[in-house]
């Protein structure tokens, strides 16, 4: 269940439905390595893009899968620009033909995974927004990776940077195995399945644990050294 709060909670705490301060009080409270990583790495500083519409951000993610970012901005703003208007709307992707989209520059796979969210949207599969503030993290991952082109990562992501939920931890991102690998001095990338079984000790905020794990593998080697023990 996640806690309701307030527009007002939210923008004080920077958009997240959690106080990023006291996550980070209790996560060096509870692990010491990681409190030597969050001590030497600084304030907790993510940010969050505000999520107003699910459509338009999911089908932004499927756009840029597998490009950079200028390349696939150019491509996302060439959809838009199909239909005249200055975002995308679910009824407009469903009337375009496949040979318009592919015009724009998407590839065959994307304009069948960008048709497959309008559909699903329409249909209610894609929650609305407000429906996705009351669900549970996993009840949104269930949902929303129904959708072609939308794994899990994709969600955790969504979850972390543009819900600001708290307590994600996306084992399948390979930076964040990195991190936790070069942290407890592990001599390989750990298996997805470890990772999670530790982070059950960061509960309720693996969000902000991952962040830090990502900020390790930005770290000088003799700092990483430092900080490292085996578990």
């Amino acid at each position: 269940m996640v806690t309701r709060r307030t527009k007002r909670d939210e923008e004080g705490n920077g958009g997240f439905c959690y106080d990023p301060e006291e996550a980070v009080k209790y996560l060096a409270s509870v692990d010491d390595t990681l409190a030597r990583l969050l001590n030497y790495v600084g304030p907790f500083a993510m940010e969050i893009r505000h999520l107003h519409n699910p459509f338009e951000a999911l089908a932004r993610n499927i756009v840029f899968q597998q490009l950079h970012g200028a390349a696939a901005a150019a491509i996302h703003g060439r959809v838009i620009k199909l239909f005249g208007k200055n975002k995308l709307h679910p009824q407009d992707i469903l009337g375009a033909t496949d040979e318009e989209l592919r015009g724009a520059g998407l590839s065959g796979a994307k304009t069948v995974a960008l048709k497959d969210l309008a559909a699903k949207t329409l249909d209610g599969t894609v929650p609305t927004l407000a429906r996705l503030k009351q669900m549970s993290d996993e009840e949104i991952i269930e949902r929303l990776t129904q959708v072609r082109g939308i794994g899990r990562w994709t969600v955790e992501m969504l979850l972390m940077f543009r819900l600001g939920r708290p307590d994600v931890l996306p084992v399948g991102d390979y930076a964040v195995r990195k991190g936790f690998a070069l942290i407890y001095g592990l001599d390989e990338s750990p298996k997805p399945k470890s990772v999670t079984e530790y982070g059950e000790c960061w509960r309720p905020y693996r969000s902000i644990a991952s962040w830090y794990m990502w900020r390790a593998t930005e770290l000088p080697p003799e700092i990483v050294a430092s900080l490292r023990q085996r578990v």
